[in-house]
């Protein structure tokens, strides 16, 4: 609450600093004893959740009352103002990370595998042949996890270690951001008046006035602050941003001052005070600041890739046991069964593969690099490596308006005079009509000034005579330059003051070091127009304005009143005198629908509104009313009297200005453009092509989000475009919702109010229809609702959203989303780093979704189906091997052999699969329609899944009874012949697969087979059925005779040749959409 400027800027509590830690350390002994005697994960896991739920039970939220000054007099205690983004502390790490593995039922099997082998009885192999690829797996996340972690530790303690200025009796100390506390005074500078910046809030980039306190305002010192009694009551902390109340009171004064405070009386953390400096009590600290209450927490992501897998392990598992259960069946339930069950069970555990998770996780992070390496999109970080897949199955993109498909940079365009348009071209013509009419109206600088004033004076109370183009555009550009809140800033020189000589103006006020400040940027942009046509703007304060003219002379102008720009008036108005002439002018300026009613009759305004809007201009109506000395102080006894009263107070003004507003005299029509971003249109294009649809969600006006849907084509020229009205009611509701239910292919735009109410009411009905449009445009969202917009969607639909944004505002947004992308923008970084994908510019997302999606998800699906069709392939070579050895539970091939099986041959060429892609790069990009097959998910589905068992049940089958028939007389080799071609047809199979050769797929094939080759010499005592039993050792003599090579191979032809057929003819009779354009 600004005091001297007080506010909520920097919030924190102490008090809570010694209770809080000594909460938390029974906590964390609870759940650490818990875990050490039960040793369940799940157990531990969710109750050190719900331990953390009770301990930090969330305290219901009261409003308060607050002494300057005194934070020891808060009665209930406050939050820390700490900043914290970790998802784990040093307690909960380890359980919560296996927590995170574990839920996956596909590692949870593996676990309980793993502990079995230590039980005698159920001992198969050596332990290391499970234990090995478990501990692997888990080290890998765990170590990825710790660094994620510690690095989000390191930017909180960053944040929370910012020193701030706090105002005390001894004068000014400096303490950390997580030590300040409710009550305190806190000191935040920036020289001149204050203005603060909102982006990571609310994303708008424009400056926001905000007042002082009266009362403590006009104290003489800044230790009076501590002299006088005063405190602040202040409503409980909630999420609006927009809003805000509390009663200013000093009992100390007779009789005691009450002074109302609202919205701009305060500065919410995330802001930043752009000019200024500000003296502020804390009114809310920690978890009750706006800005952390709008924050959602982040969650772990999990791409669908990953769930359809899960999916088809639970399928597998089923599978074994069926498998187990039959073999156990037709041994005739003899002896220990169970046990053999278990065994059994244990035999064909390689139906479901470890290395599945090793494969895939090594894979997303070949992914990742591959996306941070493409030169053709410099800038872009992978930051969640899990989900790389989820950028190829995206059906929603939800993106911010503001510095996402805009630069938030306004450029002036076009003056429209109603018979007369002036565009970018012919800007010169405006300079030299300029020009012309201050060199006619004020002689050469010599002379007295006053002696130009009758001329003025006659010009302009003779409106019956038609005025010239020149005198029109000389009074357009006159009220652009005087009607605003733009304050010009000087960087160089803070000395020059007003008093300035006019002699010295001129290097003074010298151009180069001018900036100009304001709370829009539209305004900048007609400030910096009327400078490049001649005009000036050089000074301003609180009661003038100072102007300088292409001759260089400077014209003041006294500021009378100022009526802001509000959402609801839509407009703004200045009434300013002439020093030199003494006449008193109103100018307004404002959108076309409040003004249209303002101004004099006339037949272009609305016409000339709709042509610019529909080229993506922002328009603004300027006018103006030239006032007598005696209506002016009527006016003033009226308006001071209605700012007086205490009921209806902003009716009452509005009444009296708007008693001003009629007939006014309509100058100009200007229209002001918000560039876009680079190639923004082709890519919305691109994505709209690929069946992806597109939502704006933005924090900015109605019209505005209008405008630019339009220019950047995201609502295409010929749609019709719905605004839904604004609705208080569910009846409200309920009618604008049938009316826009009747009508087709019409973009959708709403204000955040309305779509909060249809939600309330009509939440099912509301998505579903919203969902048939082509694009969808919210306007006035908080971050809050942004998230929860990307809830529904995700919730109703079931597809895969991806929210896109820049500024803080965005987070929420980002993280609830199944995949949000960050842009580094003018906004800061808040954005990217909290996305799981961050970029330079907008028009990356094209190559991201379409290429690197595509390939992330192609390759995760062939990658995780062959590698289940490796294990599939070996559990059916078992199944008939116990078969025809009546039914024993015996493992066919040792330790090593299965070890060396999944990685030492056949890891290379299967892993070498993430390098293929279908079509090349170039042809994604051109045709972006191919993304639409993705998002129905056919390359990883029950079909394509069915397909590759009933294949490993063929191939399995063929090798072992190939193997079985081939070799009566030399029984005892059965092993080395079926293992070899075994290898054999798992290095065809890959080569089958593949898409597009890569020349490091053929050095992978090629290494593989020789390290088999090599291994044959070594590994002899292996290559005996059960523990080298029947004494079979392998002779290096019956390995290099020609019947071995020759019944090798054939077994290998049978088992693939038939497939390599069946590809060929499925090419050919029905050939993917991908091939016909790649041909």
């Amino acid at each position: 609450m600004p005091l001297m400027m007080s506010e909520e800027g920097f919030e924190n509590d102490e008090s809570d600093y010694h209770t809080l830690p000594r909460a938390r350390i029974t906590r964390r002994k609870r759940g650490v004893e818990w875990f050490v005697c039960g040793g369940w994960k799940f157990l531990c896991a969710s109750c050190c959740d719900w331990l953390v739920n009770v301990c930090q039970r969330k305290k219901e939220l009261k409003a308060r009352t607050v002494w300057l000054g005194c934070p020891e007099k808060c009665e209930e205690k406050h939050p820390r103002n700490s900043i914290k983004n970790q998802k784990y502390n040093v307690f909960t790490f380890i359980p919560g990370v296996l927590y995170e593995q574990f839920k996956f039922f596909l590692n949870l099997y593996f676990l309980v595998v793993s502990c079995s082998q230590f039980v005698p009885a159920l001992k198969i192999g050596y332990l290391y042949t499970y234990w090995a690829p478990l501990g692997f797996v888990l080290a890998v996340t765990i170590t990825r996890e710790a660094i994620d972690e510690f690095r989000r530790f390191q930017r909180d303690k960053e944040m929370n270690s910012q020193l701030y200025s706090k105002l005390t009796v001894r004068g000014k100390v400096q303490v950390k951001s997580s030590d300040i506390q409710v009550g305190d005074l806190i000191i935040v500078e920036k020289v001149g008046s204050c203005f603060i910046r909102t982006d990571q809030l609310d994303g708008e980039t424009d400056w926001k006035l905000k007042v002082a306190v009266s009362c403590t305002q006009r104290l003489p010192a800044l230790g009076d602050l501590f002299s006088i009694s005063a405190y602040v009551y202040a409503q409980k902390p909630q999420l609006d941003i927009h809003s805000f109340e509390g009663t200013f009171t000093r009992e100390d004064s007779d009789p005691p001052i009450h002074e109302s405070l609202s919205i701009e009386n305060t500065l919410w953390a995330s802001t930043v005070v752009a000019s200024g400096t500000v003296i502020g009590v804390v009114i809310y600290t920690g978890k009750e600041t706006r800005s952390v209450m709008n924050t959602s927490n982040p969650k772990n992501k999990v791409g669908l890739l990953d769930l359809e897998l899960n999916q088809l392990t639970k399928a597998l598992f089923l599978a074994l046991v069926v498998l187990s259960v039959v073999m156990v069946t037709l041994q005739g339930f003899a002896g220990p069964w169970y046990r053999n069950l278990f065994r059994f069970l244990l035999l064909f555990s390689y139906i479901i593969p470890i290395s599945l998770r090793v494969n895939l996780d090594m894979g997303k992070a070949a992914y990742g690099w591959m996306i941070m390496k493409d030169e053709s999109i410099p800038g872009t970080v992978v930051r969640t490596s899990t989900i790389p897949e989820e950028l190829g199955r995206l059906v929603y993109l939800l993106t911010d308006k503001t510095g996402t498909l805009t630069r938030n940079e306004m450029v002036f365009k076009r003056l429209h005079l109603g018979t007369v348009s002036y565009g970018t071209d012919t800007m010169d013509e405006i300079q030299s009509h300029v020009l012309n009419s201050y060199s006619q109206v004020h002689p050469p600088a010599g002379s007295s000034n006053p002696s130009s004033a009758p001329l003025r004076r006659t010009q302009a109370s003779t409106p019956k005579v038609r005025k010239s183009v020149s005198s029109r555009i000389h009074e357009a550009v006159k009220a652009i330059a005087l009607c605003h809140n733009v304050t010009p800033v000087y960087e160089a020189r803070a000395g020059v003051t007003e008093e300035t000589e006019f002699a010295e103006a001129d290097q003074d006020f010298s151009d180069e070091n001018r900036t100009y400040q304001a709370s829009s940027p539209d305004e900048v942009a007609l400030v910096r127009w009327t400078e490049s046509v001649g005009l000036t703007l050089i000074s301003r304060d609180l009661t003038s304005v100072q102007l300088k003219t292409p001759g260089g002379q400077v014209l003041t102008y006294c500021i009378l009143q100022v009526f802001p720009f509000t959402s609801e008036s839509k407009r703004m108005g200045i009434i300013v005198r002439d020093e030199s002439s003494a006449e008193i002018t109103f100018y307004m300026k404002g959108a076309d629908v409040a003004m249209s009613t303002i101004v004099q009759y006339n037949d272009w305004l609305e016409e000339e509104c709709g042509n610019m809007a529909r080229e993506g201009l922002r328009t603004l109506v300027v006018a103006k009313r030239t006032l007598t000395e005696e209506q002016y102080q009527d006016f003033e006894s009226r308006y001071s009297q209605a700012k007086l009263s205490i009921h209806d107070r902003a009716l009452k003004v509005a009444a009296v200005v708007e008693s001003l507003e009629r007939e006014m005299e309509l100058l100009c029509l200007t229209g002001v453009e918000d560039q876009l971003q680079a190639d923004v249109r082709p890519t919305l294009e691109m994505l709209r092509n690929a069946g992806i649809k597109i939502w704006m969600l933005t924090g900015d006006k109605l019209e505005t989000a209008t405008c630019i849907a339009k220019s950047s084509h995201l609502v295409s020229r010929t749609q019709d475009i719905h605004v839904f009205r604004p609705v208080t009611s569910r009846g409200g509701a309920h009618l604008e919702l049938n009316a826009f239910r009747r009508k087709h292919d019409c973009a959708l735009v709403i204000p955040g109010d309305s779509l909060e109410v249809c939600l309330k009411y009509y939440e099912h009905e509301f998505v579903e229809l919203a969902c048939q449009c082509p694009a969808v445009v919210c306007c006035r969202c908080s971050p809050t609702q942004k998230a929860h917009i990307v809830t529904l969607l995700r919730q109703h639909t079931g597809r895969r959203t991806c929210a896109i944004g820049d500024g803080g505002n965005d987070v929420s947004m980002i993280q609830a989303a199944d995949c949000g992308i960050g842009i580094e923008g003018k906004e800061g970084k808040q954005a990217s780093l909290a996305a799981d994908f961050s970029i330079t510019q907008f028009r990356h997302i094209g190559r991201l979704l379409m290429v690197h999606g595509r390939n992330s998800y192609k390759r995760s699906a062939a990658l995780g189906q062959f590698v289940m069709h490796r294990g599939l392939i070996i559990s059916t070579m078992q199944a008939v091997f116990s078969s025809v050895f009546y039914f024993a539970s015996v493992p066919l091939y040792q330790g090593f052999l299965m070890v060396g099986y999944a990685t030492i041959y056949t890891m290379f060429p299967v892993f070498s699969l993430v390098l293929d892609q279908d079509v090349k790069p170039e042809m994604a990009m051109l045709y972006p329609e191919l993304y639409k097959d993705l998002t129905k998910g056919r390359s990883l589905s029950f079909k394509t899944f069915l397909i590759w068992v009933l294949i490993s049940i063929y191939q399995g089958g063929i090798l072992m009874y190939g193997a079985l028939v081939l070799f009566e007389s030399e029984f005892v080799h059965v092993v080395a012949i079926s293992f070899t071609a075994l290898i054999l047809t798992e290095l065809l199979m890959v080569a089958l697969t593949i898409r597009t050769w890569h020349w490091l797929m053929v050095v992978a094939e090629f290494l593989s087979l020789g390290c088999y080759v090599a291994s044959l010499a070594f590994l002899n005592e292996y290559f005996g059925i059960g523990r080298v039993s029947f004494g079979a050792f392998l002779d290096v003599a019956f390995i290099t005779t020609v019947t071995f090579l020759w019944k090798v191979s054939a077994i290998t032809v049978v088992s693939c040749l038939p497939l390599y057929v069946l590809k060929y003819l499925k090419r050919k009779l029905s050939p993917p959409s991908y091939s016909k354009l790649s041909s």
